[in-house]
């Protein structure tokens, strides 16, 4: 490969032949696969050695499934390692002030394309984050970093825009397949929440992609990603009516943790803090929560692995949950960076447990199996927060092999997604864009629409003229034929409105009347930076066929027409490349 001044650059003849042959697309996502099966383990096993390090664990160990942690450590790690990550964020926006983009963004608005050095970046700060003790899942670093080496890979490559978005659906699809110990969940993550649907194009690169991430990350550390909360019995009928319960009391939960963050972040935001001492101060209630219960620190990844967990006191596991909820909420809205992915299925195993539990004493004689309602609770309650229906059910199936508890697990994913969508609207990750002003709600590609711009589509030669024109003189410049509509301007160059030229020739116009009293749309107008959608909507409303485009200086300056017939065209002709694109017709 050559090296440009930005990126990689493969040799002109190898992409003509990758961008040629989809078979060559599915051995780059081989290699993004295994890329991906590497960063997770890496990135695991930093984790550990800082919990060795930090936390004078034996290698091997998981933070949160200790019974007890050193009260000074568990106080002073998370509070100082908050403290250096503030101020790292401090230094880093002076180098990099803009904010770095994740998968979900780059395929929805960017067309798959993200910084690689952003991505290492996120990365550090999982690690860092996860290490120090705060309640962060490290789902969110493998994603990033995985899928950044995927979009590097593909731009390399000069990779068509559908594709650039597979690969990076293919970085997410592995790193989760490896994490999780679940090539099926890998794959439909990255259908679900990186790609934004299911299409034949993306199936094969995809699937090769979570399949090579599972075994690279099974392959290269000793560390036991899967799920695992023991043996589950039969599944009943009644377990679906009751799974159903299960998964609105999921969808409300959910709603609470991802308010519950944003409230924190807002709450520290009008504390006038030094933006540094925000994560000091979540790392010191994460360590005051684990002189409680070890099991809130870290992503909780080793306390879903806890053997026996569902036959700890109810109590306990009661007091596990909450405390669990308050320091994953108070990590991530403190500044601390990870995800919630693992935590959520570590809260619903706890809530299922509970949930089960509860059941029995209201309804006795039932016996419901709390492994059962575990997994029911985890897949929920994940769904809830993190979307992806089937990305849960999956976990759930590849993790039990039991048919019929995926089948109750669908339906309690189901309810809460559904319920999720209808009261809140957002997942995790498009809530948090959503703050942000962003308004996508998933990967869905609508990023050529926003490049799709007026500027873009307008055409720039404007005729002018005064709008204290007579007719007579305008009928005379412009006789019928020559135009068939002129922008009127003032004195000054600002926009006045549009001239029809049949109008100026009415046969029941007086000649005697100015050029002001027959314009149209001087209110009206198109600014340059809308996207074609937006204009769209501008013409519906004015009932136009033509507009002009001004600066949005304030001058009002006009610089382009653009006609509704011409945008409605461009956007049916983009629509249909895009559908192309997805089922692979290019």
């Amino acid at each position: 490969m050559v090296t440009t001044s930005r990126y990689l650059e493969a040799p002109r003849r190898l992409r003509a032949f990758v961008r040629a042959h989809e078979s060559s697309l599915v051995v780059l996502a081989a290699l993004v696969g295994a890329s991906g099966g590497l960063v997770v383990a890496a990135m695991s096993n930093a984790v550990e050695a800082l919990h060795v390090v930090l936390f004078n664990l034996e290698w091997g160990d998981r933070l949160s499934s200790q019974y007890r942690i050193d009260p000074l450590r568990a106080l002073l790690v998370p509070s100082l390692g908050g403290l250096l990550l503030g101020i790292a964020f401090l230094l880093l926006a002076r180098v990099r002030p803009a904010r770095e983009i994740d998968p979900i963004e780059a395929n929805a608005l960017h067309g798959g394309r993200m910084s690689f050095r952003g991505s290492v970046i996120v990365a550090l700060q999982t690690i860092w984050s996860s290490g120090v003790g705060a309640s962060v899942g490290l789902e969110a670093g493998y994603t990033q970093l995985a899928s950044g080496l995927a979009a590097s890979l593909g731009r390399a490559f000069h990779l068509r825009r559908a594709d650039q978005r597979i690969m990076v659906g293919c970085g997410a699809a592995a790193a989760i397949a490896g994490a999780f110990g679940a090539p099926l969940a890998g794959a439909f993550y990255a259908f679900e929440l990186v790609i934004g649907g299911y299409t034949p194009a993306s199936l094969t690169p995809v699937g090769v992609a979570a399949v090579a991430g599972y075994f690279v990350a099974s392959g290269f550390t000793v560390l036991s990603f899967g799920v695992n909360v023991g043996p589950v019995g039969d599944v009943l009928g009644r377990d679906l009516a009751i799974a159903s319960l299960l998964g609105i009391l999921s969808a409300l939960v959910g709603i609470a943790i991802m308010r519950g963050v944003t409230l924190c972040d807002e709450l520290l935001a009008k504390t006038r803090l030094w933006p540094p001492l925000r994560p000091a101060l979540g790392g010191l209630v994460v360590g005051l929560l684990a002189l409680v219960t070890p099991q809130v620190m870290s992503s909780g990844h080793g306390a879903l692995h806890f053997a026996g967990f569902v036959s700890i006191p109810l109590t306990v596991i009661a007091t596990m949950f909450v405390l669990k909820a308050i320091a994953s909420i108070v990590s991530l809205g403190s500044g601390f960076r990870g995800g919630l992915f693992f935590a959520t299925l570590f809260l619903g195993a706890l809530g299922g447990h509970l949930f089960a539990a509860g059941f029995d004493i209201i309804w006795p004689g039932l016996n419901l199996n709390p492994n059962v309602y575990a997994i029911i609770g985890m897949s929920a309650l994940s769904a809830s927060v993190i979307g992806g229906p089937l990305t849960m059910s999956f976990i759930a199936l590849e993790s039990t092999g039991n048919l019929w508890l995926t089948t109750a697990v669908l339906v309690a994913v189901i309810i809460s997604t559904q319920i999720t969508r209808e009261l809140f609207g957002y997942s995790f990750a498009t809530w948090r864009l959503h703050l942000r002003g962003e308004t996508i709600r998933s990967a869905a590609d609508i990023g050529w629409i926003r490049d799709l711009t007026v500027r873009s589509l307008m055409r720039p030669d404007v005729t002018t003229v005064n709008a204290d024109m007579g007719i007579a003189q305008f009928r005379e410049k412009f006789p019928l034929g020559s135009k068939t509509q002129v922008v009127a301007v003032d004195g000054a160059g600002r926009y006045a409105g549009l001239a029809l030229v049949a109008d100026a020739h009415a046969m029941d116009l007086e000649a005697t009347k100015g050029l002001a009293g027959i314009l149209h749309h001087c209110d009206v107008v198109l600014h340059p930076v809308m996207n074609i959608q937006e204009a769209i909507a501008v013409f519906d409303a004015a009932e136009a066929e033509t507009l002009a485009v001004v600066e949005t200086d304030g001058e009002r300056r006009p610089i382009g027409i653009l006609t509704e017939a011409h945008a409605m065209r461009r956007y049916a002709e983009e629509s249909e490349q895009r559908r192309r694109e997805a089922v692979g017709d290019i």
